[in-house]
């Protein structure tokens, strides 16, 4: 079954994510991805995340088609204008890939070129209704394509834990009206605010999948809630991990924690490795996924 088929059938869905390579060698990505293959219903393949310059996520996403997994080809607005956008969104059709997650993209100033021109011609929701134009057999000058049209699963991102949260809620209401069809949330520390979320959105109709990334540290906790808009580690997760002997078995335990905790809320778990890719085997037996 393809992830659509999956997210219409009602199962619950378990997705991972691969950061691409700065390199040309995706053996490493492969060997990790085999260690969860039939394990998981798709694999998020990041584009250039937090703007360090990497392989493609296009790339990735075909080697991983070509290879029998299911990506989700991410693609960000930052670095493209809407010509290669469209033309990146056909050539992801051309190559068999059917699922996107259309995003805005982090800003250029945070990666490793700083001095690079961040485009922006679009944000995410421009994106979506690009791509929906694409399906309907037009592009965005409202010229007609040739030939078989694309059809695509488009996935989109919100966050939950934003303060204030209503912004978030209305962006997430434009993003369903130009297309999307079903949400990755940032990650998830606070069960009881992505209650509340769930709660204002649950009339949306639209599949949610939480975000968990597995932490790694107090530092790393602390970093996150300096600097990740919307995320927060709450304190006892942070004094648990720092006094933790293991910290890779104390992450695991604490995010099968919050999957089990959020599982009854949402539609799916969307998990965010950040560099652990050998370790999410583990985390899927512990939380039973």
């Amino acid at each position: 079954m393809t992830l659509r088929e999956k997210i219409k059938s009602g199962k619950f869905i378990v997705t991972d994510e691969v950061g691409p390579p700065k390199g040309i060698e995706t053996k490493e990505i492969l060997e990790d991805c085999n260690l969860i293959k039939n394990r998981v219903d798709a694999i998020n393949v990041t584009d250039l995340q937090s703007s360090v310059m990497r392989l493609g996520s296009l790339a990735v996403s075909s080697i991983l088609k070509q290879n029998g997994f299911e990506p989700v080809y991410q693609i960000t607005c930052r670095d493209r204008n809407r010509l290669a956008l469209q033309s990146d969104v056909l050539s992801a059709a051309s190559l068999g890939i059917e699922n996107l997650l259309l995003l805005t993209g982090d800003h250029q100033s945070l990666g490793d070129h700083p001095e690079a021109k961040g485009v922006f011609d679009l944000d995410s929701v421009q994106l979506l209704e690009a791509v929906k134009g694409l399906e309907q057999g037009h592009d965005m000058a409202g010229k007609e394509l040739k030939g078989e049209l694309p059809k695509f699963l488009k996935g989109a991102v919100v966050n939950p834990g934003a303060d204030p949260l209503e912004p978030q809620i209305l962006k997430m209401k434009k993003k369903i009206e130009a297309g999307a069809e079903f949400f990755q949330t940032q990650a998830i520390y606070e069960v009881d605010k992505f209650a509340k979320f769930i709660d204002e959105v649950k009339d949306f109709g639209v599949p949610i999948f939480a975000g968990i990334v597995l932490l790694k540290s107090a530092g790393m906790a602390r970093f996150m809630n300096k600097n990740v808009a919307g995320i927060h580690v709450p304190d006892d997760l942070i004094v648990e991990i720092d006094g933790a002997e293991d910290k890779s078995a104390k992450a695991i335990e604490i995010a099968t924690r919050l999957i089990k905790e959020l599982k009854p809320l949402c539609q799916g778990i969307h998990i965010m490795s950040i560099g652990w890719d050998k370790k999410v085997p583990r985390l899927l037996d512990a939380a039973g996924l």
